[in-house]
């Protein structure tokens, strides 16, 4: 069966009741400029319940999941300069760090004796680690915990593969296929949406220095899907863009979804998916945040609107947005010398956008990591239908400034607190377990004390951890401080 997208009706406004009655209900679609109108035009309030009503279309009106997961960052030495991080290191500071084999699997261990089912595995860019440290580690991994699921290795890291390692093709789309085959033999399950940002031009060559373009991310994206891979799609919301630059993000995902979906439905060409199968992979779920400012280059810009003479005139990123992505800086002269900052407004409106137009994605995900654990919760009536993960471990956001950190108890408490009944989920979203007894993590609690908020896991130059992947596999793990 074709694969075929809902219809869109351009004609219409973007209020239009029955138009939106139709989108929530995935019977039509919304154009770019419907988008943009509601975003900045539609109450809060009404945007929120519309995208809630296609979420209940999608997931129904009762569960709602999380997933017991480990977000290890494996080294913080990269080659990209990007102004809106802080985790980043060269490699000769006295915290840099790259984590030998031992030290990883031990941090594996620890989330399997919580019940754990997934490692999200990405770190810097480093030249010094050859495609073997690659291949060896995931061999490790499957081989002492072979039902752990290993989603690795974003888009960007995958494009400095190609550049290290030079494999053989006659274009990037091959040469990606050549690195990710030989990670998916040794164990690489799926590729998370990291480094997406922002993808428009403009904003992209200001805040990802010596990152991939949009382009390069969207096919190594592509290449996952050809080979059966479940993928996410990231966005980092909030700094120098405009609101057209997000719909025109939201755009470009939708649009790859609907290559890799039809590419499924057509067999994409007879390319076989692992183990001889028929490629089948896509997106299967969104998470947008906003940028988190502290300790980066990018958070030292002036907020937008702090100097009187500013006031009544248009953001210089709204001013440079253009909804297909063609705005240039020189539209303005103050674009990428001003931030605008996200709120929790501004950030249930965006996700509520991008639940009513990426229709062919199943999953979106509230992003309690840098909100805080209500601005989550509250999402979860804005469209997301997932908590995310019981966050163990941390690093690249927590460098700026956020360390939330929740249980399992607590997750499910939050997701019950909003009307829902919690279900711990796998990586492609298939539930494992619904939480409807008196044995259910929140409700067999008696002393909420216990579960406050704790500091995340962090590496830190407090820890005593292999720095460097000559470091002896005897050394010590990292512990906690």
């Amino acid at each position: 069966m074709p694969y075929c997208p809902p219809p869109q009706h351009p004609s219409l406004a973007a209020s239009d009741p029955g138009l939106l009655a139709a989108v929530a209900a995935g019977q039509a679609r919304l154009t770019p400029e419907q988008a943009l109108d509601l975003f900045r035009r539609m109450d809060l309030m009404d945007l929120g319940a519309w995208a809630d009503a296609r979420c209940r279309a999608v997931h129904g009106d009762r569960v709602r999941t999380y997933v017991i997961d480990r977000n290890i960052n494996y080294t913080n030495i990269c080659t990209a300069r990007c102004t809106f991080c802080a985790f980043r290191r060269d490699g000769d500071e006295a915290d840099a760090y790259t984590l030998s084999h031992a030290a990883l699997l031990d941090k594996v261990a620890e989330l399997v004796s919580i019940g754990g089912t997934q490692i999200l595995m990405q770190g810097g860019m480093n030249p010094a680690l050859p495609l073997e440290w690659y291949t060896d580690l995931l061999r490790a991994i499957k081989s002492r915990f072979p039902r752990v699921h290993v989603h690795g290795f974003s888009p960007p890291e995958f494009i400095e593969f190609v550049r290290f390692f030079d494999p053989p093709g006659a274009t990037l789309e091959d040469k990606v296929r050549w690195v990710m085959l030989r990670l998916r033999d040794a164990g690489l399950d799926s590729v998370p949406g990291g480094g997406g940002e922002i993808f428009a031009p403009a904003v992209r060559r200001k805040i990802g220095l010596g990152k991939c373009d949009a382009e390069a991310w969207l096919t190594t994206m592509y290449v996952a899907h050809s080979l059966g891979m479940f993928t996410s799609a990231t966005m980092m919301f909030g700094h120098i863009e405009g609101h057209a630059d997000r719909v025109h993000h939201m755009e470009l995902v939708r649009r790859w979804q609907d290559r890799a979906l039809g590419g499924a439905a057509a067999g994409d060409g007879g390319r076989a998916g692992p183990e001889g199968r028929p490629a089948h992979g896509h997106y299967v779920s969104f998470i947008a945040w906003p940028f988190q400012r502290e300790n980066t280059p990018l958070g030292r810009l002036r907020d937008w609107g702090a100097d009187p003479s500013e006031l009544g005139r248009a953001f210089p990123g709204d001013v440079v947005s253009r909804i297909d992505g063609s705005g240039t800086k020189e539209a303005d002269p103050e674009f990428g010398r001003r931030v605008r900052m996200s709120g929790s407004t501004d950030y249930l409106r965006t996700q509520a956008l991008s639940r009513l137009y990426l229709d062919n994605i199943y999953s979106i995900g509230a992003s309690w990591v840098t909100m805080g654990p209500h601005i989550g919760q509250v999402a979860l009536a804005f469209g997301a239908s997932d908590m995310g993960s019981v966050m163990m471990e941390e690093n690249v956001v927590s460098s700026a400034g956020t360390t939330y950190c929740l249980d399992e108890a607590v997750i499910c408490r939050l997701i019950r607190g909003a009307g829902f009944t919690p279900a711990q989920r796998d990586n492609v979203y298939d539930v494992l377990r619904i939480h409807d007894g008196p044995d259910s993590p929140d409700l067999a609690v008696t002393d909420w004390s216990r579960h406050r908020v704790k500091q995340l896991h962090m590496q830190s130059p407090r820890q005593k951890v292999p720095l460097t992947v000559r470091s002896s596999p005897s050394r010590e793990p990292a512990t906690a401080p």
